[in-house]
């Protein structure tokens, strides 16, 4: 087969025609390339943009946080004698505070035993019960009376906490279950082995898990062989097996000159809204003040992102008259649409804190001629030193009541800014049961359980069987009940006392209408002994209230505003108080909560932004669409163009081949003639 090879047959430069041929063909290409590095560059300045717009809502989440105009901040001059935290209730003040002892918790140590692993009964199950209280009464410094309390001392249980109990049989009868058992029980002490390296080196040492004088320990055993309760029982005012070596302590200090007793040394209560935590012994002061620095930083901080944000816009948008070229997203109105609205809503007033300050400009953030926004430091600290409590508002989403015993427990999105007036109708109380037997013989015997229904909840309440006088009665109640776990893990409590007339009370911790307490018999317990056969049980109530005129929801002491309208979302705290007009309570949206809100809509995979990328996206993969189509003919033209080219060499060849001849055959004619 003969070998072609376009245009060796007519001479005409085929390729080099084709190519130039393809080139014209080919434009299209390049102004599809040309619009491809178009988008591309638009995809990359809406990254930019994207990244500045998130920087900027960023800068906001400082001044968008309640909590950053609710603090103070309290500072110590010696940390070390004792250091202090604020929250929002604190006041502003100085505090001159001596420290003269600190709180320390009882610690006692067992007679010494010869091993730590052997059993030390015969794997009888006993009981061992700890109680807490005060113990009042001298310590014997004398042999053989060291550490143990002299006799007519007392011990008086402290009702505010639980009774403990832990059982030892086979399985843990040795110094080292004890120990172990203990500690897993969680019962408000924790034991250790101690060795002194004697013939009999081992001594279990208990120490009460909380510090102050009501934390002293009680400790009895019961039942198995009695080895145990030869070991472990003490009772400060009768045997006490036990050798007291740390005794348990009060912090005692004074604030202003006024004494102050704590049983722990963390102190909160002192001071409203201030805790203290003693370290050592000694002499500081304490001083409390709002957290401006934080505001400062915060505003100083917002501004620097505007500006950042601004000169990004500006330069994406802007047109340069010297180069004649614009900025990449110049006329786009996803861009401005960004700058529109972040401005509008840096321009409008914000209402409903019912305060003096409404716009930026009052603490010194205005915008200048450039649009860039500028800070006046001094109008700010100004504006933090006299108006305070208002700045908040003006950024955060917050709400304030001009009742002192109301206050805002949260609000939604659908909470509106604007100034509610509030009207309790019915204060929120709690739960309790009072009985009519009477107790004045204050000689009380008690079995081993009663049956208690606690704020709905049921529970048999074991108790320590006896005969306990009234102050002894109610101590036992409520640390038995409070230490049921039924109870306890659903934070539910009471308190007990004896009213004037000799009756018990008992009264449950929470408020509203799920707030209740009865009693039925138990083992070896009735209920009428205690409460009589007919007791008054008054189930607490929830608030209730109107708020901007709208019945609000009650339970428990908060009061939520009803949906639909303005007060949406709202809930208030009514913490007591009286009945009738409460006042107004105040609410605004500031600038950082309604700018976080702006952003949101352009951040994000569904927000603005990321739909005009998406759209820029989908121009690219249409172009590569279209290049590839574009290819795709040019294919074919060019084959086109070859197989044309290639029957038109064939034609010219052989006319080429055809004229060849012919000049041969006339030279040869005319060659003959000539003879």
């Amino acid at each position: 087969m003969a070998i072609q090879s376009t245009g060796i047959g007519s001479g005409l430069d085929v390729n080099s025609l084709i190519t130039k041929l393809m080139q014209v063909e080919s434009q299209p290409l390049t102004t599809l390339a040309t619009k491809e590095a178009s988008f591309q560059a638009k995809l990359s300045a809406y990254g930019v943009l994207n990244g500045a717009v998130g920087a900027f809502q960023s800068s906001l989440s400082t001044l968008n946080n309640p909590a950053t105009f609710q603090s103070l901040t309290a500072t110590s001059i010696d940390s070390s004698t004792v250091s202090a935290s604020a929250s929002s209730t604190a006041s502003a003040g100085s505090y001159s505070i001596a420290v003269s002892k600190l709180a320390q918790a009882q610690g006692l140590s067992s007679a010494g035993q010869v091993s730590a692993s052997n059993a030390i009964s015969d794997g009888a199950a006993t009981t061992i019960t700890f109680q807490f209280g005060t113990i009042t009464g001298t310590l014997g410094t004398v042999a053989p009376n060291v550490g143990k309390y002299l006799p007519g001392a007392t011990f008086d249980q402290n009702a505010s906490q639980a009774t403990g109990t832990i059982t030892i049989d086979s399985t843990n009868n040795s110094l080292q279950g004890i120990r172990d058992a203990i500690n897993t029980a969680n019962v408000g002490v924790s034991a250790s082995i101690v060795g002194d390296g004697s013939a009999t080196p081992y001594h279990l040492v208990l120490t009460s898990s909380k510090t102050g004088a009501a934390s002293s320990l009680k400790i009895a055993a019961t039942g198995g062989d009695g080895t145990i309760a030869a070991l472990i029982n003490y009772d400060p005012t009768a045997v006490q097996n036990f050798t007291e070596v740390s005794n348990a302590q009060n912090a005692n200090l004074k604030i202003n000159g006024i004494d102050i007793t704590s049983a722990a040394n963390t102190v909160s209560g002192a001071i409203q809204g201030l805790v203290l935590n003693l370290g050592k012994v000694g002499t500081t002061s304490v001083s409390v003040a709002a957290n401006t620095s934080g505001i400062q930083t915060g505003v100083t901080n917002f501004v620097k992102a505007y500006n950042d944000l601004n000169t990004t816009i500006k330069n994406l948008t802007g047109y340069d008259a010297s180069t004649k070229k614009g900025g990449l997203l110049l006329g786009d109105a996803t861009t401005q649409s960004v700058q529109n609205q972040i401005r509008n809503t840096l321009s409008n007033a914000v209402n409903g804190l019912g305060g003096g300050l409404t716009s930026l400009s009052q603490i010194g953030v205005t915008f200048q001629k450039d649009g860039s926004l500028s800070l006046d430091s001094a109008k700010l600290t100004s504006a933090l030193s006299s108006n305070f409590s208002d700045v908040g508002g003006l950024f955060a989403s917050m709400g304030k009541a001009s009742d002192s015993l109301t206050s805002i427990a949260s609000s939604s999105t659908d909470t509106k800014a604007g100034s509610y007036a509030l009207e309790i109708t019915q204060l929120a109380t709690q739960g309790a049961l009072t009985g009519t037997a009477d107790l004045s013989a204050n000689s009380n015997t008690i079995g081993s359980s009663i049956n208690v229904t606690l704020d709905g909840i049921n529970a048999n309440v074991s108790l320590t069987p006896g005969t306990y006088t009234n102050a002894q009665l109610v101590t036992l109640l409520q640390t038995a009940i409070n230490g049921t776990s039924a109870f306890s893990s659903l934070a539910s409590s009471v308190t007990a006392s004896i009213d004037g007339s000799n009756h018990l009370v008992l009264k449950s911790s929470k408020f509203g209408s799920a707030s209740s307490v009865s009693l039925a018999d138990g083992t070896g317990t009735l209920a009428s002994d205690l409460v009589g056969a007919t007791p008054t049980a008054l189930a607490g109530a929830d608030v209730a209230g109107t708020l901007n005129g709208i019945a609000a929801t009650g339970s428990g002491q908060t009061l939520t505003a009803a949906s639909g309208g303005s007060t949406a979302g709202l809930k208030l705290l009514i913490a007591g108080g009286s009945i009738g007009a409460r006042g107004t309570v105040n609410f605004s949206r500031g600038y950082a909560y309604q700018l976080n809100n702006v952003l949101s809509g352009f951040l994000g995979g569904s927000g603005t932004i990321a739909s005009s990328t998406s759209g820029v996206n989908k121009s690219i993969v249409d172009i590569g669409k279209q290049r590839d189509a574009l290819n795709s003919r040019l294919f074919d033209t060019e084959a086109r163009y070859r197989k044309q080219f290639t029957a038109l060499d064939s034609v010219v060849s052989g006319l080429n081949n055809t004229s060849t001849f012919l000049t041969q055959q006339l030279s040869a004619l005319t060659g003959t003639s000539k003879y």
